[in-house]
């Protein structure tokens, strides 16, 4: 199993002025897969905070996978692409490309998305949308390939004992 951590990166929520039903689209597209959700926590639109819990589920709790939500938009508080790529040993281009595509596919808006995929140490980092339908269909577009891209990045086989 891949551990998993969720971001909700929301002002509102941090707030608790909205529930963040989110995370539960995420767990949901997850479930059927080698992932196990670890870590959630919310977070406000704020870069130290932002990169703060991505620095520590991945250099401390060397988490597998974290997947954010929220704050790849263009509103002026969207920062979370922002804060991500300053945390980023590497980026992995392709799968935000494949998630927009896909997003494409069912919305223009989906264009507007800034969205980051990349590598900070053994962890890859995905940046999702806000909305559940939008951070739901994102994973689902890359989905098929991460089991592969974990195995690859942690060294840990996820089928039958090996890397497929």
């Amino acid at each position: 199993m891949f551990r998993v951590g969720i971001l909700t990166v929301s002002d509102k929520g941090a707030r608790g002025e909205r529930e963040d039903t989110t995370h539960l689209a995420l767990r949901e597209a997850l479930k059927e897969g080698p992932f196990e959700v670890v870590a959630y926590e919310v977070v406000p639109d704020e870069p130290p905070q932002i990169k703060k819990v991505l620095r520590l589920w991945a250099d401390r709790e060397r988490l597998d996978l974290i997947l954010t939500n929220g704050g790849t938009g263009l509103s002026p508080r969207d920062q979370t692409p922002e804060a991500t790529r300053e945390v980023l040993d590497r980026e992995a281009p392709g799968l935000a490309e494949l998630m927009r595509l896909r997003g494409l596919q069912k919305t223009p808006l989906a264009a507007l998305s800034r969205g980051l995929a990349g590598v900070r140490g053994r962890t890859l980092i995905l940046n999702l949308p806000g909305s559940p339908k939008g951070a739901r269909e994102s994973l689902e577009a890359v989905l098929p390939v991460l089991p592969h891209a974990l195995s690859l990045l942690t060294g840990r086989p996820w089928k039958e004992g090996h890397h497929e």
